[in-house]
């Protein structure tokens, strides 16, 4: 997983938390990068699990919760880092439907041993969107937060169901997206 997922958390869990609970969970982590990252670094995507686990002891607030608000962070980081993917796009369904063709197209051009996740769309009517999100990866709840940030990025409200038909080994999610008038 490439190092600015994990700049992007240490910064939220900083702003979010404060100083003394990021330090606090980088030591009980253990992790092997000692929690020092790189943007563009890779890094084992578990550390972000045990990351994720570690503030939801301190915080109270369990890790599918805390996916959800990194999740928006990262959405928002997104649009304020690499504003050329927002450009002439003016919704969230737009965005969404960009993601693997012109998004991780571009990342997986610039980082060839980056493991992206697939986003495959398909438009039910003019209000509904279904997402269907693949990974190797149990970051389901993540893009349900960079979904929901999408929306709340051009000030939309949608209803979002997630039908998760994951197994052991890869996670598979429906995502059905309603927009609200």
């Amino acid at each position: 997983m490439k190092g600015i997922v994990f700049s992007e958390f240490i910064e939220l869990v900083e702003e979010k938390f404060g100083l003394e609970i990021l330090d606090a969970i980088i030591e009980e982590a253990d992790l092997p990068s000692q929690g020092a990252y790189t943007q563009v670094g890779t890094y084992d995507h578990k550390e972000l699990l045990v990351l994720l686990d570690k503030l939801s002891a301190h915080s109270g607030i369990d890790a599918t919760s805390l996916s959800k608000i990194f999740g928006e962070h990262l959405l928002k980081r997104f649009a304020e880092l690499y504003p050329q993917f927002f450009v002439d796009i003016d919704n969230c369904f737009d965005l969404l439907k960009t993601i693997d063709t012109r998004v991780h197209l571009e990342v997986q051009q610039l980082y060839p041993e980056a493991e992206l996740p697939s986003f495959d769309n398909m438009m039910v009517n003019a209000d509904t969107m279904q997402l269907i999100y693949q990974s190797s990866r149990p970051f389901s709840a993540l893009a349900y937060g960079l979904i929901n940030g999408s929306a709340s990025y051009f000030g939309e409200t949608i209803d979002i169901q997630m039908n998760d038909q994951s197994d052991a080994g890869k996670s598979f999610v429906v995502f059905t997206l309603k927009k609200r008038a």
